[in-house]
């Protein structure tokens, strides 16, 4: 049995040597297919909710200006960490964690929610978590060149926000929604065709009020002469 399958295979051979080339073939296919795969879940393996700014401080343990002076791979990992080198100018929240920062933590992968700064052009506003004495920060935190802040917005890191910490921000998507306690603001921005971030994220805090209730405000741009607006703009 075993000549006759030995004389196939001799008198046959470019059948057998095709059938293995398409075997191979066919294993490449696939592992490329899986590949693809692999690599579109990574790229699209990020994301994050809608945030208003507000939000985004109060539940960061860290928020600074700075200007990233430096970046190094850190070599840990599948994909490692990015550890960026900063010049704090300014520390608006975290006194009691860090005294001082230096360096920024973020996955090197913005698949993963790594951020990608710009060495030694602007000043950043910077929200982060700190884990270990280390400040870490990623795409679903609030990082944004300074100059791109409203006037309101630079306010109320400034102070405004700190204010509206015990209040609720509560996203509106589709009407018809309402606020159910006292301490909610109606946040309707992603109901505006003109997209996010809109009016209220770039003009608006929520800050509590006489008897616990939570309402937007926004300032004058003449220092010291603000108002109350205690309906929904």
């Amino acid at each position: 049995m075993s000549s006759c399958l030995l004389f196939l295979i001799a008198c046959d051979w470019p059948h057998w040597l095709r059938f293995g080339e398409m075997h191979s073939v066919y294993l490449v296919s696939l592992l490329f297919i899986f590949s693809t795969l692999h690599v579109n879940q990574l790229t699209e393996g990020c994301s994050c909710a809608l945030t208003h700014p507000q939000d985004a401080f109060c539940n960061s343990d860290i928020v600074i200006r700075a200007k990233v002076v430096g970046k190094k791979l850190l070599r840990d990992g599948p994909f490692g960490t990015m550890r960026y080198t900063v010049k704090q100018m300014k520390m608006y929240k975290g006194f009691e964690k860090v005294q001082h920062v230096q360096h920024i933590y973020t996955d090197a992968s913005e698949s993963l929610c790594g951020v990608k700064f710009d060495i030694n052009k602007y000043q950043y506003l910077i929200t982060g978590r700190v884990y270990d004495g280390k400040v870490y920060t990623g795409l679903c935190n609030l990082n944004e060149r300074w100059e791109r802040l409203s006037l309101s917005q630079k306010k109320g890191i400034n102070h405004r926000y700190q204010l509206g910490c015990n209040c609720r921000i509560k996203p509106c998507h589709y009407l018809p929604c309402f606020v159910t306690s006292k301490n909610e603001c109606l946040w309707t921005d992603m109901l505006s065709h003109f997209g996010y971030p809109g009016y209220q994220s770039r003009h608006y805090a929520c800050i509590q009020q006489k008897e616990g209730y939570c309402s937007w405000y926004r300032g004058m741009t003449t220092r010291d002469k603000t108002t109350i607006n205690a309906t929904d703009p």
